[in-house]
């Protein structure tokens, strides 16, 4: 294996159809060093999956859903130079599509639902493989069930870092001696073969994955923006792409909301001390941003991230006066439901934290299960209609006159769970969901223009 083996992704809208496929190959075919290709599904295939996995439907709704991703692997099929040689083997995945999303026990097996789920992920692959193939260049389209071991949690699969290097070594590290290998990104197995899924956003997280498990220099994650901005380019058009990043900066920024990296990519890139670049697909031209261990350059201020949708839930009783032992059993109790806290702040007798509160079995477990837990030895205020914004840097807890700024900036709002000194590279708050966008526009003049 070569120390300099990339690793490349493509995102959905990067596999969306023929056209962008042959960018997405043209710039696989222009490295030398890209040896191994993750994909995600084909765009809108994932939402049609996650459908006919999570709703209950008609049989009729059922085959209309299964007819619109069968509309979309066909337009990309009846383009491709070798169709014949493909053609077989997408029918069979499309019939095992249609197998799964009609079992009557889609809806109540999980086991079921990532297999059905992993379908995207396989039909992309076998069709990039034949369009990069076009390109001149021999290429393998690799099931990475073979590879990517994990444990049987289903819908958010964990990975097993070691077996995954021996597999990789044993498995992967020869085909890449002669070949490109296009494999699908999100999908794992557990010990006993049963197809498991990683969770959304998962396909950076298999690339960086497979870049750790083969030691190699760069992991590139392709998308449709040109790197990572100062902040999302669709609250302010004053927001630019950024050159370079640091592990520290790039993880801060996909935890608090920076939708163009997922939080666990920077894991396994930390790890091995991989260089992780995101770049457009569509303008390779324009270049993007590398995410390194050591930047040139360590501003107090990166970057602003938004993260919409928190919950904020206070828990007081009278007894955590000079109590030991509350906060043990209010964070034992968010544990036992699983859910993540990011920001906390505690008084006497009351704390205050946040969760994540997307529209997904989180927010039922949150509403139902674990406030019933907590009301059992406190009173519990819940509170809705929040976005999280956070500022994220360098060295901000010791820089003099940094929080001034920012809280400044923001001074005509309300702002709730100010959250610093943590560490050196955010400060966080959280503020009305109807004005989070003017948050951010005011943070952005003040810190970046």
């Amino acid at each position: 294996m070569t120390n300099a083996l990339s690793i490349a992704k493509f995102g959905g809208t990067s596999v969306a159809n023929y056209t962008v496929m042959q960018n997405c190959a043209r710039i696989v075919a222009g490295n030398k060093n890209t040896r191994i290709v993750v994909v995600s599904a084909s765009a809108g295939v994932t939402n049609h999956l996650v459908s006919l996995a999570h709703t209950p439907m008609t049989q009729q709704q059922i085959d209309e859903t299964c007819q619109a991703i069968t509309d979309i692997e066909l337009a990309i099929l009846d383009k491709l130079q070798d169709k014949p040689s493909v053609e077989t083997k997408l029918n069979d995945l499309l019939e095992e599509v249609r197998a799964l999303a009609f079992h009557e026990e889609i809806l109540h097996r999980n086991d079921l639902k990532d297999q059905l789920l992993s379908m995207g992920e396989r039909m992309s692959s076998l069709m990039f493989s034949s369009v990069l193939a076009e390109q001149g260049v021999k290429t393998i389209n690799f099931d990475v069930r073979k590879v990517l071991r994990t444990d049987s949690e289903f819908g958010e699969a964990a990975p097993h870092i070691e077996q995954i290097a021996t597999l990789a070594e044993q498995l992967l590290a020869p085909e890449i001696e002669n070949a490109i290998v296009v494999t699908q990104g999100f999908v794992g197995a557990d010990e006993n073969g049963n197809t498991t899924t990683l969770g959304r956003g998962g396909s950076d997280f298999t690339a960086a994955l497979l870049a750790e498990a083969m030691n190699a220099e760069a992991c590139e994650i392709w998308t449709d923006v040109i790197g990572v901005y100062t902040t999302d380019p669709r609250i302010t058009d004053t927001a630019r792409p950024l050159p370079e990043l640091s592990f520290e900066e790039a993880a801060e920024m996909a935890t608090f909301g920076a939708k163009v990296l997922h939080p666990a990519t920077m894991e396994p890139a930390l790890r091995k001390n991989i260089k992780v670049f995101v770049g457009s697909s569509k303008e390779p031209e324009k270049g993007g941003t590398w995410i390194v261990r050591d930047c040139e350059f360590e501003p107090p201020y990166r970057a602003i991230t938004r993260r919409k949708e928190q919950v904020m839930v206070t828990v007081k009783t009278p007894k955590m006066m000079y109590a030991q032992g509350f906060l043990q059993q209010v964070f034992a109790i968010i544990a036992k439901h699983k859910l993540s806290v990011d920001l906390v702040t505690t008084s006497e007798i009351s704390v205050s934290f946040t969760l994540d509160n997307p529209a997904n079995s989180v927010a039922q477990r949150l509403n139902k299960e674990t406030i019933a837990e907590l009301e059992t030895i406190c009173d519990v205020t819940v509170e809705k209609g929040y976005d999280l914004v956070t500022v994220v840097g360098n060295n901000m807890q010791t820089a003099v006159g940094v929080s001034s700024k920012i809280l400044a900036a923001v001074s005509d709002f309300n702002l709730r769970m100010i959250c610093f000194g943590a560490n050196p590279h955010n400060l966080s708050f959280l503020v009305n969901e109807t004005n989070s966008d003017d948050v951010v526009r005011k943070l952005h003049k003040a810190l970046f223009e």
